[in-house]
């Protein structure tokens, strides 16, 4: 019996599903002609794609709109998928990708990939500055725009985007720039709290923030 690579989903509604990766290849989205279907509202209708190539398994986006993550790096055209990357989706899902189910590890412990001082682990919700945990926790609204920041790699968030992902599924015509300034300003706060050295969330003047993650 053949032996596929399998996708396996590490966090969100579908956590421990698993689907192989045949010659037909696995689509990922909103849309129900979708492999694997997703919905919510972060997801595209069609979101990316995995398939075998030449026995090697690649991953492409498919022009999404929030766009595909491995290993905390965002892809902008065809990646070739090595054993045990992970996959982020969106904001809040993650995948792993297996070679074969005997290279399963026995344990993942949810933590998004980091090249610096910051670590978010998905499963728990914590935020790690170099190893130290922030507690008590952050609240649900400021863990989604640490998330948000860290998975732009640096890259410039909006107060739209924040908007959107912040409070999503929520009835926002009441979030107004103060509210969103107020998030920013406890954020800052709760990371200065475990690290005062850093400036950690920059704000990019009349357009958004991005996060500075030194190493």
């Amino acid at each position: 019996m053949e032996e596929y690579p399998v996708l396996i989903m590490q966090a969100g509604p579908m956590q421990g599903r698993r689907w192989p990766i045949t010659a037909e290849g696995v689509t990922v989205g909103r849309d129900e002609t979708c492999t694997i279907v997703i919905s919510d509202r972060q997801i595209s209708r069609l979101h990316f794609r995995v398939f075998r190539k030449d026995q090697l398994t690649f991953i492409e986006d498919l022009k999404s709109k929030n766009g595909t993550w491995v290993n905390g790096n965002p892809i902008q055209r065809e990646h070739e998928l090595q054993d045990g990357d992970l996959i982020q989706i969106a904001f809040s899902l993650q995948m792993i990708y297996l070679a074969s189910e005997s290279t399963m590890p026995l344990q993942f412990d949810g933590s998004l990939p980091q090249k610096g001082r910051i670590r978010l682990d998905s499963a728990s919700h914590s935020v790690f500055l170099a190893d130290r945990e922030v507690q008590p926790p952050l609240s649900v609204h400021q863990y989604r725009f640490m998330e948000l920041l860290f998975l732009r790699g640096g890259g410039m968030v909006t107060r739209n985007d924040i908007i959107e992902h912040v409070w999503p599924g929520e009835d926002t015509t009441g979030i107004t720039d103060q509210a969103i300034d107020a998030l920013v300003r406890r954020l800052r706060e709760r990371l200065k709290e475990v690290d005062a050295e850093h400036e950690y969330i920059l704000t990019i003047r009349g357009h958004g923030f991005r996060l500075h993650n030194p190493l």
